[in-house]
């Protein structure tokens, strides 16, 4: 490949990035809204799974937020009966902090309409360019978990 068109190809996919990932936080946003969550709480409960129980610094290093950010959505998905918050039995000075009943619930109901979501994005594109599609997603993917550490 000549040395312009890779650039040209960057450019595309520089433009095309930029644009997916504004319109993913756009969706994001709304399907937060309709669930009763800000977008934080959203990704926070995403991080979780069914009966998982972590202290604040994990979920804050797997957030990339301070933990006084991430405090205040804890204590906000405390308030809507989403999680729990416990001290380390193992070591008093650590909380663990994980979903409750109601979070589980509403973390499967999170889940289910996220992939409606996503089901109805892909009815949009042809049936013969869906798998192509996310092949391509797949190797985006790997190529930047290969990129990130070394940024």
């Amino acid at each position: 490949m000549l040395q312009t068109d890779q650039t040209s190809d960057a450019c595309k996919l520089a433009d095309l990035t930029f644009h997916l990932l504004a319109h993913f936080r756009e969706k994001e946003i709304r399907f937060a809204e309709t669930h009763g969550l800000t977008q934080a709480e959203f990704r926070c409960l995403k991080y979780f799974g069914a009966n998982e129980c972590m202290s604040n610094k994990q979920i804050s290093e797997r957030m990339k937020l301070t933990p006084g950010r991430l405090t205040r959505i804890i204590d906000s998905l405390i308030e809507k009966n989403y999680m729990m918050r416990e001290i380390d039995k193992s070591d008093r000075r650590y909380m663990q902090v994980n979903l409750s009943v109601n979070g589980n619930i509403i973390l499967q109901r999170l889940n289910d309409d996220y992939i409606n979501i996503h089901r109805e994005i892909l009815s949009g594109i042809e049936l013969d360019q869906q798998k192509p599609l996310i092949t391509a997603m797949s190797h985006l993917v790997s190529a930047l978990r290969v990129w990130s550490p070394k940024s």
